[in-house]
């Protein structure tokens, strides 16, 4: 159905929610249906008084790897490439396209060219599939994570040449350091809203090595090398001078200990620091689980949204993950809520991250809800649910 349609009839979804974002066709339709979305509406968003933006975000999301190689086993068995790509979204594509940017942290270079980085583990995925995220709704990518240099300088100038062609925004990473630290500025709707990225993780949870990070003469992304001095200093270099400029300030961090619900006190220390230094929110991912969410000084606080479209893992153990909404004016956050999503259903449809409803949207939401605990103050919506 047209989109315009779609968006009358989710009527139930808060209007501060249902915002018109940069159009994407919607030849791609998601199968989710409109009451779907619906019931997944905020339990108390607002519309911000004057202009308004709404963000929907994710986490990360690896597009080689199982997932490239998924991709071409569909189309060794005959399925043209335009059945292909709208494929992995379109569970949650509903959701994405209901806001005006939606945000994700790409996990892996567009690129088949460049020297392997010795590390743990290196993703790629060939630059065509780009295209799932256009088919998702994807607007703007986070670079800052510890994937964007596995095929070196060729990877990353690859990665931005094809986003630039598919008109996504991106952040945290460069040809040096100083691009890697530039933010990215957007004014959907007449607010200014500015996103940082960064990569940091203290010992004992670093695993990468340094070369990861860029260099002011060379390549790679934002943050600091196990140094928690250095990272302080970046973020009282780049936050206030971005949150003088716009009206939301926003840093996705790529932190934290892989595999772990714990949130580290580094994590708190740096979210709190950026808080004060004028983030209306902060965001996170790495630990490819979900953990707790904190709202500091009325600012929500996302540790770790856990996974999205990864192909990094075929079959997870933990598959419960999230995509969060935001309501932004020009003086902060005026809702926010979680929506909660299964990331993959092996073999049946891998990859394809879908909304969930009913007694497992309720009992997720329980589950976040206890991941916050620790926290004096979390989201409204989690208050009780646990």
């Amino acid at each position: 159905m047209r989109r315009r349609e779609f968006l009358e009839r989710a009527a139930g979804l808060a209007a501060g929610l249902l915002l018109a974002r940069r159009g994407r066709s919607a030849e791609h339709a998601t199968s989710a249906a409109p009451d779907a979305v619906a019931r997944a509406a905020p339990d108390s968003a607002s519309r911000p008084a004057g202009p308004a933006v709404t963000l929907a975000v994710a986490g990360d999301t690896t597009l080689g790897y199982n997932l490239e190689a998924h991709v071409d086993d569909m189309l060794a068995g005959g399925a043209l490439p335009d059945q292909v790509w709208p494929l992995y979204g379109r569970g949650v594509r509903a959701v994405l396209d209901a806001a005006d940017l939606a945000l994700v942290n790409l996990e892996c270079p567009f690129t088949e060219r460049g020297e392997k980085l010795p590390k743990n583990f290196n993703f790629r995925a060939r630059r065509e599939l780009v295209k799932i995220l256009e088919a998702a709704s994807v607007d703007v990518v986070s670079l800052a994570n510890n994937h964007l240099m596995d095929y070196g300088r060729e990877g990353i100038e690859d990665t931005i040449a094809t986003l630039d062609s598919a008109g996504i925004g991106w952040f945290g990473a460069g040809t040096n350091r100083r691009a890697a630290h530039r933010p990215l500025v957007l004014e959907p709707n007449g607010v200014r809203v500015g996103f940082l990225g960064y990569y940091f993780q203290a010992p004992p949870d670093m695993l990468e090595p340094e070369a990861v990070y860029a260099l002011p003469h060379g390549p790679g992304v934002a943050g600091c090398y196990q140094d928690l001095d250095c990272m302080r200093r970046r973020i009282r270099e780049d936050l206030p001078r971005l949150a003088r400029k716009v009206d939301a300030a926003i840093p996705y961090f790529h932190w934290g200990k892989e595999g772990s619900y714990e949130v580290r006190d580094y994590q708190i220390e740096l979210a709190h620091l950026s808080v004060d230094l004028g983030a209306r929110a902060v965001l996170g991912a790495h630990p490819h689980r979900l953990q707790g969410i904190e709202v500091y000084r009325d600012a929500p606080i996302f540790y770790s949204l856990g996974n999205f479209m990864f192909g990094g893992n075929k079959d997870p153990e933990d598959k419960l993950s999230a995509v969060v909404r935001l309501a932004l004016g020009r003086s902060g956050v005026a809702a926010c809520d979680v929506v909660p999503i299964q990331i993959t259903t092996w073999p049946d449809a891998p990859f394809q991250p879908f909304v969930l409803e009913g007694d497992a949207r309720a009992e997720a939401l329980a589950r976040i809800a206890r991941l916050s605990e620790r926290f004096a103050s979390t989201l409204p919506q989690l208050r009780g649910a646990g």
